[in-house]
């Protein structure tokens, strides 16, 4: 199936069940919102109509709207994370409910008219309740209804979440199974569904259902919402008079799945992004690979690169796609906001062109194959045909008199200190996360706060959008910021009491909503460690600590003080913040008085981040 064919048969699927089809929104959100620089999902655009406004087209609405999300930036490259993807989407204001959703999705997922998916190769999550709400047992046995009108008897999941004999339903708590647009509002536990992309390897008995999603041997292809609560200031749910439905089916996940594919890269709709690539690069890069005209990635080419090659080969197919569709939506390459991001995005794919041995001018050709594949359906992209190839001409052209020269003296640096970081971008247009990506491959630890401090010092606007628009350290310096920043610390001693002395930081990322914090460990951390590292974070927050500072020459600081990253880095003269006797670290970045200001600790999930390297992403409640 192509992905035409895909958006199509959703959208008639849907019509057929009542629903309007309305049009993709800009990727540029209302002016009234300013949560976010992009839309970022299907019902972003209509959160007013979620919130209880009446929509022109009714009470039943379906679209495939574009998005661009740039939080898992450091993920593209394999084999799902994308920054522009495609959402297909179904919604109730206040119209069908539960049952209904239910039915439809199974109904479009399996059905021989539409996807025409295996049923047994379907498994569900469901809300398991939390937090005082109960779990949805409407859910499941809906579910368990519908599955049984295709002759399957299924069963639910214990908490162990163990794979056995007929189970196809798991409950799951509210990281995964819960949404909410923010603190407060509409929200609701929500129904994901699930395909097994690898039948072949045998029966799934005996396996935990989050393991078996790790292993990408099961896909998220479709996400249900049901909006039944709102969350007030008080934190308290309570049930809304008008109940809502919100989905979301990918359509790159979706297209990967029909078509055989572990990988979204490798369906029809990278194709002839890749093609020109093979073309563009020198064949010395890859001598024994043949290169013509009828090259495809799914063949000998793409097959045989490396996977350095791959890596960078999808990371610019990935930012290609995205750089159209943002700059047809109006924005344009700068220092600022949705700008930064774009120049960002083209000044990546540059310098990944440049490691596939591409020193010619390459977006524009690019954007021909992106703006063809696409025409049909966003017909926007034909039109601003000539602004787009311009823009990102202009930006290529920009970049690439200063890239040579600033990669030439990036590879002079045995460290990577704020001050050269800075340099790099006033002089060579280095964005910052690029000389932290540069700095990453080396091997070098890069202290994010002390980029941050220098970036503010010199005022650079390109600070803000840049920490509020990727990964990389604090987002901001607010009050959620500072609360989080402090957390950092307390959660680094902890995992030392708990996981030993030799855990040290290895990177972090702080929002206003989260912290995310990386560090060495051989394995996945136990639940039983989890908790108990947890808990020792929530006692310190209980013990209502002060937060000390003291500044002291960077020799004395070292001899009680603990540090993450090269201590070259520091200046002679240094900032020392000691919580009781729990924590003592060199730090640059903003801190709360005392610890009781920091609410609850709550680790929300651990997962790997990269070989030997786990991830902590935690919230204060």
């Amino acid at each position: 199936m192509t992905a035409q064919e895909l958006r199509e048969k959703y959208l008639e699927f849907f019509k057929s069940k009542g629903h309007t089809v309305i049009l993709s929104a800009s990727l540029v959100p209302r002016e009234t919102d300013t949560s976010t620089l992009f839309t970022t999902a299907g019902m972003h655009p209509l959160v007013p109509y979620l919130l209880g406004e009446e929509h022109p087209g009714g009470r039943r609405v379906t679209s495939v709207q574009k998005c661009v999300r740039t939080g898992d930036i450091d993920d593209v490259g394999d084999n799902r994370h994308l920054t522009f993807f495609e959402m297909m989407g179904n919604w109730s204001f206040g119209d069908y409910f539960k049952k209904e959703a239910i039915e439809w999705s199974f109904e479009f997922l399996t059905g021989q008219e539409w996807l025409g998916l295996d049923p047994k190769r379907l498994y569900v999550t469901t809300f398991k309740g939390e937090n005082g709400i109960p779990r949805d047992e409407t859910a499941i046995e809906v579910w368990k209804e519908t599955f049984a009108k295709s002759g399957m008897d299924v069963a639910v999941a214990g908490e162990d979440e163990i794979i056995k004999d007929n189970v196809r339903i798991i409950p799951l708590g509210t990281e995964d199974n819960f949404w909410i647009a923010g603190a407060t509002g509409p929200c609701g536990g929500d129904t994901e569904m699930f395909y097994d992309t690898r039948p072949e390897d045998g029966p799934m008995d005996g396996q935990k259902f989050g393991d078996l999603v790790d292993s990408f041997r099961l896909i998220e292809i479709w996400n249900d919402v049901f909006m039944e609560f709102n969350k007030t200031a008080e934190g308290e749910y309570e049930k809304l008079a008008k109940p809502n439905v919100d989905t979301g089916m990918g359509v790159e996940r979706t297209l990967a799945v029909l078509n055989g594919k572990e990988n979204v890269f490798e369906t029809e709709l990278f194709k002839d992004i890749f093609h020109k690539i093979a073309l563009l690069m020198p064949q010395k890069m890859e001598p024994n690979i043949p290169y013509s005209e009828e090259i495809r990635p799914h063949q000998q080419w793409y097959a045989d690169l490396s996977e350095e090659k791959k890596h960078s080969a999808r990371i610019i197919a990935d930012h290609i796609r995205a750089s159209v569709f943002i700059i047809s939506d109006g924005i344009e390459p700068n220092n600022v906001g949705r700008g930064y991001v774009l120049r960002r995005l083209i000044r990546r794919m540059v310098r990944h062109g440049k490691l596939l041995g591409i020193d010619v001018n390459f977006a524009k050709s690019l954007a021909y194959a992106v703006i063809e594949e696409f025409k049909e359906f966003y017909p926007e992209l034909k039109t601003n045909e000539n602004r787009i190839v311009e823009e990102l001409e202009k930006e290529e052209n920009k970049f690439r008199q200063t890239l040579e020269k600033g990669l030439k003296e990036f590879n002079k640096l045995s460290a990577v200190t704020a001050a050269e970081a800075f340099a790099l971008y006033q002089s060579y247009g280095f964005p910052l996360e690029m000389t932290a990506e540069l700095a990453k491959e080396k091997g070098m630890e890069v202290d994010k706060e002390e980029f941050e401090a220098e970036f503010k010092k010199h005022q650079d606007l390109s600070r803000t959008a840049s920490a509020g628009a990727f990964k990389g350290g604090l987002q901001g310096t607010g009050e959620m910021e500072t609360k989080y920043h402090t957390a950092t610390h307390l959660l680094l001693a902890a995992l030392r009491e708990i996981l030993g002395l030799e855990t040290y930081q290895k990177g972090s990322n702080i929002t206003a909503e989260r912290l995310r914090f990386d560090f060495n460990y051989p394995e996945k951390v136990s639940p039983e460690k989890l908790k108990e590292i947890e808990d020792l974070v929530n006692q310190k927050i209980q013990e209502g600590i002060a937060v000390e500072m003291t500044e002291m020459s960077k020799e004395e600081a070292l001899k009680t003080a603990k540090v993450s990253f090269d201590p070259a880095k520091y200046g002679d003269i240094v900032k020392v913040y000691k919580i009781g006797d729990f924590s003592i670290e060199l730090c640059g970045g903003p801190h709360v008085k005392n610890l009781s200001e920091l609410g609850r600790f709550k680790i929300k999930k651990e997962e790997a981040s990269s070989a030997g390297v786990r991830r902590i992403k935690a919230v204060l409640e």
